[in-house]
């Protein structure tokens, strides 16, 4: 035998009591989601290279260090996804669904960066998102955001924040891009590694930077709503007062860009105090001008992305989930009980009763400590004479007091179990 395997680094394994947290998020999603009439998308994990080197940047940190990238036997180059929006506008453009107006989606599932592992932070990652097609109106932007602050709060997430900025368009970057590298060029030997290559490269990224040093230079820096052209402007304030008209309070952050190239006008995250350095648990904004570059028509669009991993953290700060146990115990021992065992499992659980049968040859007295440690209402016992009668004795294990109930009418009584085991009506 050799040594045992692990999960490689920067993955991890998700059950026991945390995946009944992820799958109370998941199901909050598709309602919250489903109300408003977003529709779920699934697309591949995998994509071409250049799906992401045109649609995120060159100069971004995903595409020049984080991405996992392999020549297939074709020697096509793919990379694993490392974000969802990219794939979705790909599927948007190859589907043509363009032609069908304005288009809500949202997707779930694993994406892949190449980073250090930290608290929060995995090299394979989930992301929940969703994806407005076809409109320009400011009113999607607010209904985006207010989707991710509803499903939040649906989640009784607390200490949250949203943060706000607009990024312009594309000649108002351009504009503010030679303001900023102007200001810090004089500075350039005294900001962070980081920094120096982002300055000709991506300077807006800088903004970005956590080096207390590069951020004490940026005091002074200009400002990027400074640099915005009156029709974005209006576009933000249309925003901010859709959002006010909501109910929703935010704080405005001229410093906010986002790390993906494609944002345009609304750039906006929902933070937290709750998770140290890993602050942001929702980032999105508009992108009006990704579906041309990657091959469409001219299309607005704006959506976001949520991280599920910093997201399921936060739940268990404020209380971890518990695994429910069986409602009812099927215990059997002795010879000709297995078959019968089986069948008594079958009937209580299409009464909708949560059932475990005991699989283990073990004694009953171990079976019956068994079903009482795991927290189960009643335990049914099968021996070899309630094989032969069909009369089953059942044990509620809080007060010891026994049943007999004839096999199969008295499995067929959903009213009796549930009164017994106090469930209510169906």
């Amino acid at each position: 035998m050799g040594e045992p395997l692990q999960a490689s680094r920067g993955t991890r394994d998700i059950w026991g009591a945390e995946i009944l947290l992820w799958q109370r998020v998941e199901q909050q999603a598709r309602e919250i989601l489903g109300r408003a009439n977003y529709q779920e998308i699934r697309t591949p994990i995998f994509e071409a290279t250049e799906l992401f080197s045109r649609g995120i940047g060159e100069g971004t940190d995903i595409v020049s260090k984080e991405m996992y990238t392999f020549t297939d036997r074709g020697n096509r180059s793919l990379t694993l996804r490392p974000e969802g929006t990219a794939g979705v506008v790909r599927s948007f453009i190859e589907h043509k669904r363009f032609q069908q107006g304005v288009q809500r989606c949202w997707y779930l599932g694993p994406m892949f960066r190449y980073e250090r592992p930290q608290a929060g932070r995995y090299r394979q990652f989930h992301q929940l998102g969703v994806e407005v097609f076809g409109s320009d109106d400011p009113r999607a932007d607010v209904e985006v955001i207010a989707l991710a602050l509803e499903l939040l709060q649906s989640l009784q997430v607390t200490a949250l924040t949203l943060e706000l900025n607009s990024v312009g368009d594309l000649d108002d970057r351009c504009r503010y891009r030679a303001a900023l590298v102007d200001y810090l060029t004089p500075y350039a030997q005294e900001l962070d590694p980081d920094s120096q290559v982002r300055l000709h490269k991506n300077p807006l990224r800088i903004l970005d930077s956590k080096d207390p040093k590069t951020q004490a230079i940026l005091q002074d820096a200009p400002q990027l709503p400074d640099y915005l052209s009156p029709a974005a402007q209006a576009h933000f304030e249309q925003v901010q007062a859709g959002l006010a008209a909501l109910g929703f309070t935010y704080v405005l952050n001229p410093r906010l860009v986002r790390g993906l190239d494609y944002y345009t006008r609304t750039a906006f995250e929902i933070t937290t105090t709750a998770l140290g350095a890993q602050a942001a648990v929702v980032g999105g904004g508009r992108y009006d001008g990704l579906v041309e570059t990657l091959g469409g028509p001219a299309t607005p669009a704006v959506g976001w992305a949520l991280g599920l991993e910093r997201l399921v953290t936060l739940l268990q700060k404020q209380g971890d989930a518990t695994i429910p146990g069986p409602e009812v115990y099927v215990a059997a021992f002795g010879e000709g009980t297995a078959i019968l065992a089986l069948q008594v499992a079958q009937k209580l659980r299409h009464l909708g009763l949560r059932v475990e049968m005991d699989v283990s040859h073990s004694p009953v007295g171990k079976q019956l400590k068994r079903a009482d440690k795991l927290g189960s209402k009643a335990c049914v016992i099968i021996g070899e004479t309630e094989a032969a009668t069909g009369q089953i004795l059942v044990k509620w294990l809080a007060t010891g007091v026994q049943d007999v109930v004839a096999f199969p009418a008295g499995f067929a009584q959903p009213e009796w179990w549930r009164e017994k085991l106090g469930t209510g009506p169906a």
